[in-house]
């Protein structure tokens, strides 16, 4: 894979403020207005979709594939958060409030509640 010339959080941070810049936009001038447009039912169904690319991918496709589709996960998990006005930072903040807690702790947890 090529080399990182930028950090991969500032990605994120471009990725969520495009988002952002473009709720309300002209859904015939652009790819994530259009997603918003639709509203959160029909962005969770092509987050799901890509889901399911990715993980033909994983089973099935190379390295470059499973990155390509990867990035589309990412991309339309944050446009749905977006259709819900939340933001990939606010996923990101909550793993940053599980950092250091056991993933079988943490879940145990959320079972309590």
């Amino acid at each position: 894979m090529a080399e990182h010339t930028k950090p991969p959080l500032d990605a994120l941070t471009r990725l969520a403020a495009t988002i952002e810049s473009r709720k309300g936009g002209n859904p015939n001038e652009s790819y994530v207005a259009k997603l918003l447009d639709r509203g959160p039912d029909y962005a969770a169904r092509k987050l799901g979709e890509e889901a399911v690319e990715t993980v033909v991918a994983a089973l099935a496709g190379s390295d470059e594939e499973l990155v390509g589709e990867a990035a589309d996960v990412i991309f339309h998990l944050a446009v749905l958060l977006a259709a819900r006005d939340l933001s990939i930072h606010d996923a990101l903040a909550e793993l940053d409030r599980r950092d250091g807690v056991s993933g079988i702790a943490e879940k145990a947890a959320r079972a309590r509640s």
